[in-house]
C-alpha cells in the first residue's frame, strides 16, 4: 500500500465514524507519519524491536476542566511502516489494522486506558 492509498484509508475510517461520535472529537487533528522518531519511541518507553502503530498527545476530554481553552489541538498520529510490516508480518488486513488504530487513539482522546482498550480487543 503506497502513502497516499494508507492516508485515504485513515480519511476513511474518519468519515466512517457515526455522527454522533464525530461531533464529539473536539480539538483534535489527525495525521500520518511514516515512522516514530527515535526520541518519540524513547519518550513512550518502548525499546528497540517493538513497534508504536499510532500516538495519542494532548488532554483527554476526561480530564478537561473549567480551564481548558486557548490550547493547541491535541495530536493522533498514526505512523504507516510500522502497520504495514505488522501486516505483512501477520498477514492482518491492512485496512482492518489501521482502521483499528485510528479507533485505540480516538479513545485514548475520550479518556480511554490502554488496559480497557485491551479488554476491548483494541
Amino acid at each position: 500500500m503506497d502513502p497516499h492509498q494508507f492516508e485515504e484509508v485513515v480519511a476513511d475510517v474518519l468519515d466512517g465514524l457515526p455522527e454522533d461520535f464525530a461531533e464529539k472529537l473536539d480539538n483534535v487533528e489527525v495525521t500520518v507519519e511514516a515512522s516514530p522518531t527515535a526520541k518519540t519511541l524513547a519518550e513512550q518507553g518502548i525499546g528497540e524491536g517493538s513497534a508504536l502503530l499510532g500516538l495519542y498527545r494532548g488532554v483527554p476530554q476526561t480530564n478537561r476542566g473549567f480551564g481548558y481553552q486557548f490550547v493547541m489541538p491535541d495530536q493522533i498520529i498514526i505512523y504507516r511502516d510500522p502497520i504495514l510490516s505488522l501486516c505483512h508480518r501477520t498477514g492482518a488486513p491492512e485496512a482492518d489494522t489501521i482502521r483499528k488504530v485510528v479507533l485505540h487513539e480516538i479513545a485514548h482522546h475520550f479518556g480511554m486506558p490502554d488496559e480497557r482498550l485491551r479488554e476491548m480487543g483494541y
